[in-house]
């Protein structure tokens, strides 16, 4: 996959087909293939772009703490990379928070957004610091299997879904995990976002452990005319373990706002 050599970062991203840009923004922890299910089921005429954060994937792995406002600098920039304007932004959970601090600062770049399993704010400081301390002293695989226990449903991991996630959490750079750990615990978007009005679809699973359902719909009442959707028998990730019903309802808000 390409880099963007970006002044001071690269950026591993992918870039699909032609048409109005849809970019996909993924979780804490895991990298672009989070999308891999997701993509074949959309309509076809779109320009499709995910990326790695910073800290994952093929991306380049600065010093550890990260602020949220170079992550969202981040994705802007790979977008003026890109010459992408007026494109569907999709984040989840850590990527949904990047959407919001994008629409913020540059509408230009951002006509609609999808919010799946995020929050204006997500946890408090000191969760998310405990949280990277404990990655500094005993790596990754110390919080592994609870964290599937927070992403996906009990059924899904008794069929040993979850197994290649768990494996591509562990493959995540801790430096990466902890810097990205600082930059959620450091936001707060309650009153930007709030300042935001346009369209907006918020997803949220009905077994999310991470960011429970009622907190994310929380954050879309925050959001002018925001659509909210409740995938239910789906944790935390979506577009893993319900990608059919992430595919459709990212297709119908496309139709609805004319991007498709």
């Amino acid at each position: 996959m390409p880099l963007a050599f970006l002044p001071d970062l690269r950026l591993n991203y992918a870039d699909q087909g032609t048409g109005p840009a849809v970019v996909f923004s993924h979780a804490l922890g895991l990298d672009l293939r989070m999308w891999d299910a997701v993509l074949p089921l959309l309509p076809l005429g779109l320009r499709l772009i995910r990326y790695d954060h910073r800290g994952h994937g093929g991306s380049d792995v600065p010093d550890p703490p990260y602020a949220m406002g170079a992550m969202v600098r981040d994705a802007e920039r790979l977008l003026d990379h890109l010459g992408v304007k007026d494109c569907v932004f999709v984040g989840l959970s850590l990527g949904g928070l990047v959407a919001q601090g994008l629409a913020v600062k540059r509408l230009d770049l951002v006509r609609g957004m999808v919010l799946s399993n995020t929050a204006a704010r997500i946890g408090i400081e000191s969760q998310w610091r405990a949280r990277a301390d404990l990655v500094a002293e005993q790596g990754i695989a110390a919080l592994a299997d609870a964290t599937m226990e927070r992403w996906f449903t009990r059924t899904f991991r008794a069929e040993g879904h979850h197994l290649p996630w768990r494996a591509r959490l562990l493959d995540c750079n801790p430096a990466g995990y902890r810097g990205a750990c600082a930059a959620i615990g450091g936001t707060d978007f309650y009153t930007p976002t709030a300042s935001l009005t346009l369209p907006t679809l918020v997803i949220a699973g009905s077994e999310d452990g991470s960011t429970p359902p009622d907190l994310v719909r929380e954050t879309a009442d925050l959001i002018a005319g925001a659509d909210f959707q409740l995938i239910r028998r789906s944790g935390h990730l979506p577009a893993i373990d319900a990608p059919e019903t992430f595919a459709t309802a990212l297709t119908s808000f496309l139709r609805r706002i004319g991007h498709v």
